[in-house]
């Protein structure tokens, strides 16, 4: 029963991973809306996702020196060296989802909504090191905004909002040169579409026509990062690495698009924003856009499955960042994270000692400055790592990864929003020997 139990738990784990991955694939090509409801996603390329799964997202974002976990590797997407470390094939794909609360003065607005996120498949490659690739998002635009007015008799209503987001494919290798030394590269493509809307309504008049803009960016442009950890052990029982992740000077296209339509209003919300005519379109020219160069240095202290600390130092300069007409200067971002993980008793029979719980600490600096005021974003962060049954006498082992974020971006003084939002992410690892040679009697 037991042993049938252990296979019926891995064969549920691939079909969810293998399900999650054809949805993923296919929804990330396909979907223009974005899971963002922050009002700072309009600067710059919206709301930046980072190269984070969840079980380093549960450990504050923690990344630069993560390349074991619990003692065993991971699929550390943001610093492609560890993928050295690769002793079993790593399959990995997950959910996102977010409930944010958005201030300004005393009014609130609660907004909430959920994404597949990513997947991911780490392969070794023996001494020849590691190779990964996969599909996750880069980063998404939603906002919304609106007033209403009155001229003379006439009531009308203004409003701005924006959705879409960026995805990014990647494909990475890492290898160890010498003993302790592992380097790596990620080499991806962005592609998608980040749309911003100005519409003007008359609510109160149906016999007047509504107008609306609509300026899209398409974005295409192939990414190059790359990534260095020195790992050592410290006596018998104690690791430490030290990592290094930053970007070159990317540079990708964008081609805009800009379309004027008028509308006829309706009572019925089905017929809304129904174009009767384009008074004009136009196609722009293609743009060069520097993404900014990126910093991160971190390192970890482990003691094999029991427990393993970290920090992080990320900079990130948007100086060079061609920003759009009337839009403000992007400046530098600065963050610190500190996070760590511990399991009770990696010998117990006992289900919740073998456990993993994770916790961190975040605090960005961001490259926002409005109104006088420096844009933070902080965080504290808090996880599970879930493990299923060992298979195939003990080859396969899966695990359920959790993570929370409660943060706040922005600040209610002088006429700014404050967000507070709580992020979750789930996921699921299958680590798996392929390619193995069989030997038979």
């Amino acid at each position: 029963m037991y042993k049938k139990f252990k296979a019926d738990t891995t064969k549920k784990a691939v079909t969810i991973i293998i399900g999650i991955g054809l949805v993923v694939c296919n929804l990330q090509v396909h979907a223009q809306k974005s899971t963002s409801h922050s009002p700072y996603s309009q600067f710059g390329l919206g709301q930046m996702r980072e190269d984070l799964l969840p079980q380093t997202r549960s450990m504050a974002g923690i990344a630069a020196g993560v390349r074991y976990q619990a003692g065993l590797p991971i699929l550390n997407i943001s610093n492609p060296a560890s993928y050295s470390a690769f002793s079993k094939t790593i399959l990995e794909a997950g959910l996102y989802g977010n409930i944010t609360q958005l201030g300004k003065g005393s009014a609130t607005d609660n907004t909430a909504d959920f994404a597949f996120s990513h997947i991911a498949i780490g392969i070794p490659l023996a001494k020849a090191g590691g190779i990964a690739f996969g599909l996750m998002p880069f980063s998404d635009v939603g906002y919304n905004s609106s007033e209403v007015s009155i001229y003379d008799t006439l009531t009308y209503k203004k409003s701005a909002s924006g959705e879409g987001g960026v995805n990014k494919a990647f494909i990475g290798y890492g290898l160890s040169p010498i003993k302790g030394l592992s380097v790596g590269a990620n080499v991806g493509f962005l592609f998608g579409n980040l749309s911003d809307i100005a519409q003007v309504e008359f609510p109160l008049t149906l016999g007047n026509y509504n107008a609306r803009l609509e300026e899209t960016r398409l974005i295409r442009g192939a990414t190059i990062d790359y990534g260095v950890q020195y790992f050592k052990s410290l006596g018998k029982k104690m690791n430490i690495t030290v990592g290094y992740s930053g970007t070159l000077n990317n540079t990708i296209n964008s081609k805009s698009t800009r379309l004027v339509t008028r509308n006829e209003p309706s009572l019925d919300d089905d017929f809304q924003n129904i174009a009767l005519d384009t008074s004009s379109s136009t196609v722009g020219a293609n743009r060069k856009i520097n993404l900014p160069l990126k910093h991160n240095i971190g390192f970890t202290l482990s003691k094999g499955y029991n427990w393993m600390v970290g920090a992080d130092f990320k900079y990130t300069d948007w100086s060079d960042f061609q920003t759009r007409e009337g839009e403000i200067k992007l400046g530098k971002n600065y963050g610190v994270a500190i996070g760590g993980q511990f399991k009770p008793d990696p010998t117990s029979v006992k289900y919740w000692n073998v456990v993993d719980y994770r916790l961190g600490f975040r605090y960005n600096q961001t490259q926002i400055r409005l109104n006088n005021n420096d844009i933070a974003d902080m965080a504290v962060t808090v996880g599970l790592g879930l493990p299923l049954s060992e298979t195939n006498f003990g080859l396969t082992f899966s695990r359920i990864n959790i993570s929370a974020e409660f943060g706040q971006q922005g600040t209610l003084n002088n006429n700014l929003v404050r967000e507070r939002y709580i992020n979750i992410n789930l996921g699921f690892t299958i680590n798996d020997t392929w390619f193995r040679r069989r030997s038979y009697d």
